[in-house]
């Protein structure tokens, strides 16, 4: 799945931020951040977090419904990736509100002057 709009709404950003709020995802997430744009294989997130089957296999499909991975199949084997611009946009989202609310000290020092 590619997202051409990588700029997210609040409902999806939540989601986003859901998506990894557990130990686990995030752990997957950043297994899959370090593997870079190549991706891992199942067995090979299996190999580097120590997850049971099982329990990886659910946190993908959570993942992947929340769009921060990506998976394709590559003959027998089912390829992960970090969708690497939606996790951007997740970060940025929180990044862009940064001194939204600040009112500059020079506009402060004229608002006293006007009185």
């Amino acid at each position: 799945m590619v997202h051409s709009d990588p700029k997210l709404d609040i409902e999806e950003a939540a989601q986003g931020f859901a998506a990894i709020g557990s130990e686990a995802r995030l752990q997957v997430v950043l297994t899959l951040v370090r593997a870079g744009r190549a991706g891992l294989s199942v067995g090979d997130i299996l190999a580097r977090t120590g997850m049971a089957a099982s329990t990886l296999a659910h946190h993908l499909r959570f993942l992947v419904a929340a769009g921060l991975i990506e998976q394709e199949k590559v003959g027998r084997s089912v390829i992960n990736r970090a969708d690497f611009s939606r996790l951007e946009a997740l970060a940025g989202y929180i990044l862009a509100q940064c001194c939204a609310d600040v009112v500059p000290p020079l506009a402060l020092e004229k608002e006293g002057t006007d009185a």
